[in-house]
């Protein structure tokens, strides 16, 4: 098994590619703010990247994640409405490394020291339409997927 993932920020979609073949296909979310690497641009950074890190194994569906570590909540909308602001972090954490230096790795357009992850969302975050700060965001079973399907170290294609 040869696995990469290809973020599509035109279509807001996510291939698994298992040796060049599509396998599985996700409609995600970026962010709102368009593509770039720049620290503090809440844009999703493009390029050539790993899964660096994979947190959040056997948590429950729509745990919540603060600084990539569970709260002990686990999300609801009466949870979502005591916290209009926040931006939520559900289920599973894919830490996503840049590998190309100065374009995603490194001084400030280091997609890893600028905590971009693909990540579970709730329930009713639009998919299909760039809408984050930045991270890739999935629907809660597709992230639970895609998390038990890749290894740490996965390549990760963002254009």
């Amino acid at each position: 098994m040869s696995l990469e993932l290809r973020v599509d920020l035109a279509t807001q979609r996510l291939a698994v590619l298992d040796g060049g073949r599509e396998v599985r296909t996700y409609l995600v979310s970026t962010s709102k703010y368009g593509a770039g690497e720049r620290n503090g641009s809440f844009c999703t950074p493009r390029g050539r990247h790993i899964v660096r890190a994979k947190i959040g194994a056997g948590a429950p569906m729509g745990a919540v994640f603060r600084a990539r570590r569970p709260t002990g909540e686990i999300y609801t909308p009466e949870l979502a409405a005591r916290y209009p602001d926040r931006d939520w972090i559900l289920t599973r954490i894919l830490w996503l490394s840049g590998t190309e230096v100065g374009r995603n790795r490194l001084g400030d357009v280091d997609t890893m020291r600028r905590y971009i992850y693909i990540h579970g969302a709730p329930d009713d975050a639009p998919m299909g339409v760039p809408s984050s700060i930045g991270c890739i965001r999935m629907r809660n079973a597709d992230i639970v997927e895609l998390f038990d399907l890749v290894p740490v170290r996965t390549p990760v294609v963002i254009s």
